[in-house]
C-alpha cells in the first residue's frame, strides 16, 4: 500500500509562520575561509572549508605538524574501555578549542599544538555513564562586551553529569555571571532517574544570545525516563528562556514515555531565527506497545524559534520507532537547485530527505509504504513509513546474500539468517529473533554529512552492518540468566525495558569468525549527486584490520577483508581543494578521497582511532587539517589521547 503525499501529517506550520523575517547576524565568532567556528564548519553543519591550499595535486605529501596529547587515557579507570574521543575542534580567534570524553577543555596554538590552558569539569567518576564521550564545543561573541571584558567570547560545554559550562576564550576561567560560578545544572525538571543516563554529549547550539542544549538519555532501560526537553537559555546569565517537549502525547499516561531527545547536533538559520532540532527514539526503543499511535516528535527533525522555542514545523523519519532509527544525524543546511533554502536529512536507515527549511516541505518525493506488521503480543507497529527517493544503503538481507569468510562461516549465517525475522527494512522486533538492517549504527550516525555548494553533493560515510535484535518476556529472562544463556550468548548488549513485557537482546549479525554475516563493503563513502538524487560514486572506507601484525595476517589468511570497508564512527569534510576528508574506520586511518571520483589520493596511520569528524583551517598562510584520534572502547579501536594536525611540507 503506497499513500504520496501523507507527509503533510507531519508538518505543522501555522499560516502566520510561513513568512519568516531575517534576523541580525549571528554572534558565533566569524566563519572566515581560515577559520572552523563551529562543530560543522558553520552553524548549518555544511562540513565545507574554502580553504584550497591542500588540493589534489598536492595532498599525497601531507605530513605531520605537531601532536598533542590530551592525558585523558588512563583517567577513567573502567570507563575508559567505553570511552570514545569523538571531539571536532573548532578555531576562533586564532586558537583550538576541543573537549576530552572526560569533559575538559583544552585550547591549543593551531599552529604548534602548544597548550594555552586546560579547564577540567572535575567529574565525579564513579558514575557509570551510559556515554564516555565529549563531540565538541561551542563558541558565542558578546556583542555588547567592551574589547578587554572577561568573557566577551565564551566557550560553552555541556557534561556528562548534565551541566552546561560557560568559560573564558581567553583564559579558561568559568564566567561567574553564567549561571551558579560559571554553570548552570541541567538536571532539574527533567525527572531525573539515573545522574549516569541523562548526559550532553554533543556541543550545544547558540543563536543569537540564546545557547540551546538537548541531551543523551540511556536507551532500554525503561519505559519511564527522563524527559527528552530542549532547552534555550540566556548566553550572559544562563537564566532559562524555554523549553521544548519533544513528547506532547502521553505525559499523563501509565506508565509515562521519555526520551526523544535530541541527543545529536542541533544546526541553527541564524537569519531566520530557526534551530533544527533532530530527535531520538521514544523509550524504550525495541518494545512500544505502551506509546500507541506514530509518537510525533520523536524520530523527527523539527524547526523551533530560537528565541522562543516555538514550534514551526516538524517532519518526522519514523513513525512509532522500534527500532532505535534515532535522527543521529546533525541536520545539513543547504541551498536547493531554485534557491530555495534547505535542510538535508541524513538517516540511520540509509534514506535521505530534503526539506523546505522554512516550511518542512519535502523537495524530492516522500511516499508512506506499507511495511511488515508485529507479531508481539501487545505490539502495534505503525502500518507505514516513509520513504524518500534517495537511498544510500541496502535495505533487506535475505539467507542467499549470506556472507562468510570461509564456507563454515557463511552456512552458520545463512542458517541464522532463515531462523531469523528478516522481511526488509522496518520489519518489527520478534521473539524469535529480527534482522535490523541496517542495523541500529545506520546508515548514517552522528558523523552527518559534507556538503559541497560547488558540485551539489552531499557526502556521508555509512555503516551496512546487519544486527539481530530479539525479545525476550520477562519470566523467561530470568531462566537463561541461571542457564547462562544470557551471560554467555547475550554478552553484546541486554536491556530489561522495564515497564514493558520484554527485555532486548541485541548484537550485531556475527559469524562464529568475527566477520559480518551480511555481504560487504561494511563501511562506505558516499557522494550523492542531490539535486538529481544520483549517486556519484560509493566506496569502501578503510578495514577490520587495525595494526601491522594483524593486517599481515589478513593479508595473509583473509585477504578480502583488506577491501571489505568497515564500520565506522565520525564523518567527513569536504574542501574546496576537491578533497574528502575522513576517518571513522577501525583500521585507524585518515583518508583523503577525490571529491569528483572518489579515488583514495592519501592516508595516514593515527597513533589511536580517529572516531571522530575532521577539520581544516589557515594559520600563517599554511593549511591544517587535524583529527582527534584517542579510539572508541565500544567500537574495539585503538585507544589513545591524541590530537594531530597535518600540513604540506
Amino acid at each position: 500500500m503506497m499513500r504520496p503525499g501523507t507527509w503533510t501529517a507531519a508538518v505543522l506550520l501555522a499560516a502566520a509562520c510561513v513568512v519568516i523575517p531575517p534576523r541580525a547576524p549571528a554572534q558565533t565568532p566569524g566563519a572566515s575561509d581560515s577559520g572552523w567556528p563551529s562543530y560543522g564548519h558553520d552553524a548549518g553543519g555544511a562540513r565545507y572549508s574554502e580553504a584550497a591550499q591542500i588540493d589534489r595535486t598536492n595532498v599525497a605529501r601531507l605530513r605531520v605538524a605537531w601532536t598533542y596529547r590530551t592525558g585523558a587515557l588512563g583517567r577513567g579507570g573502567p570507563l575508559d574501555r567505553k570511552a570514545a574521543f569523538e571531539a571536532t575542534p573548532i578555531l576562533v580567534d586564532g586558537t583550538l578549542f576541543l573537549s576530552t570524553p572526560y569533559n575538559h577543555v583544552i585550547a591549543l596554538d593551531p599552529r604548534t599544538g602548544a597548550k594555552r590552558w586546560e579547564y577540567s569539569a572535575r567529574l565525579d567518576l564513579s558514575h557509570g555513564y551510559s556515554e564516555v564521550t565529549s563531540r565538541g564545543v561551542s563558541a558565542w561573541r558578546d556583542p555588547s562586551a567592551a574589547p578587554a571584558a572577561p568573557c566577551r567570547v565564551r566557550i560553552f560545554m555541556g557534561t556528562l553529569d548534565a551541566r552546561l559550562i560557560a568559560l573564558d576564550a581567553e583564559s579558561g576561567t568559568p564566567c561567574a555571571e553564567f549561571g551558579a560560578a560559571g554553570q548552570v545544572d541541567l538536571t532539574r525538571d527533567v525527572d531525573l532517574r539515573d545522574l549516569g543516563s541523562y548526559q550532553v554529549t554533543s556541543p550545544p547550539a547558540v543563536s543569537g544570545d540564546a545557547v540551546i542544549v538537548g541531551s543523551a538519555i540511556g536507551d532500554n532501560r525503561a519505559v519511564d525516563v527522563e524527559r527528552g526537553i530542549v532547552r534555550g537559555f540566556d548566553a550572559r546569565s544562563g537564566a532559562l528562556r524555554w523549553t521544548w517537549d519533544p513528547i506532547p502525547w502521553g505525559r499523563q499516561t501509565t506508565p509515562r514515555t521519555g526520551a526523544a531527545n535530541a541527543w545529536s547536533t542541533l544546526s541553527v538559520d541564524e537569519a531566520r531565527g530557526l534551530v533544527y532540532v533532530p530527535t531520538g527514539s521514544a523509550s524504550p526503543d525495541y518494545a512500544g506497545g505502551v506509546r500507541r499511535g506514530d509518537n510525533r516528535w520523536a524520530n523527527s527533525v523539527v524547526a523551533l524559534r530560537a528565541a522562543t522555542g516555538a514550534l514551526v514545523w516538524g517532519f518526522q523519519v519514523v513513525h512509532h520507532d522500534l527500532w532505535d532509527y534515532d535522527v543521529a544525524s546533525q541536520p545539513t543546511l543547504i541551498t536547493w537547485r531554485d534557491g530555495t533554502p534547505a535542510v538535508a536529512i541524513t538517516t540511520k536507515m540509509g534514506r535521505v530527505f530534503v526539506l523546505d527549511r522554512v516550511t518542512g516541505v519535502p523537495l524530492i518525493p516522500v511516499e508512506e509504504r506499507a511495511v511488515p506488521p508485529s507479531d508481539v503480543p501487545g505490539e502495534l507497529a505503525w502500518p507505514t513509513q516513509p520513504f524518500s527517493g534517495i537511498s544510500v544503503a541496502p535495505e533487506a538481507l535475505r539467507a542467499e546474500d549470506a556472507w562468510g569468510a570461509s564456507d563454515g562461516d557463511r552456512a552458520w549465517c545463512r542458517d541464522k539468517i532463515a531462523a531469523a525475522r528478516s522481511d526488509g527494512i522496518f520489519t518489527p522486533p520478534s521473539l524469535r529473533g529480527t534482522i535490523v538492517f541496517p542495523g541500529n549504527v545506520g546508515g548514517v550516525n552522528w558523523g552527518s554529512a559534507a556538503w559541497d555548494p560547488v558540485r551539489h553533493l552531499l557526502v556521508m560515510n555509512t555503516n551496512r552492518l546487519a544486527t539481530l535484535v530479539r525479545l525476550i518476556p520477562h519470566e523467561r529472562l530470568a531462566l537463561e540468566a541461571q542457564e547462562g544463556t544470557v551471560q554467555d550468548r547475550i554478552r553484546a548488549e541486554l536491556a530489561l525495558q522495564a515497564g514493558t513485557p520484554y527485555a532486548m537482546r541485541r548484537a550485531p549479525l556475527l559469524s562464529p569468525g568475527g566477520t559480518p554475516c551480511n555481504p560487504p563493503p561494511w563501511g562506505t563513502v558516499v557522494a550523492v549527486d542531490l539535486y538529481s538524487g544520483r549517486t556519484v560514486w560509493d566506496v569502501p572506507l578503510g578495514s577490520v584490520a587495525s595494526g601491522l601484525w594483524k593486517r599481515l595476517l589478513v593479508r595473509l589468511f583473509r585477504p578480502a577483508l583488506l577491501t571489505a570497508g568497515s564500520p565506522n564512527l565520525g564523518g567527513p569534510i569536504v574542501t574546496a581543494g576537491g578533497l574528502v576528508f575522513t576517518a571513522a574506520s577501525m583500521d585507524d586511518y585518515i583518508r583523503a578521497f577525490d571529491v569528483e571520483s572518489g579515488k583514495e589520493l592519501w592516508k595516514h596511520e593515527l597513533p589511536a582511532g580517529g572516531q571522530a569528524t575532521p577539520m581544516t583551517y589557515r594559520a600563517d598562510g599554511r593549511q591544517y587539517v587535524v583529527i582527534a584520534a584517542g579510539g572508541h572502547g565500544k567500537l574495539g579501536t585503538t585507544m589513545g589521547d591524541s590530537v594531530v594536525a597535518f600540513t604540506l611540507p
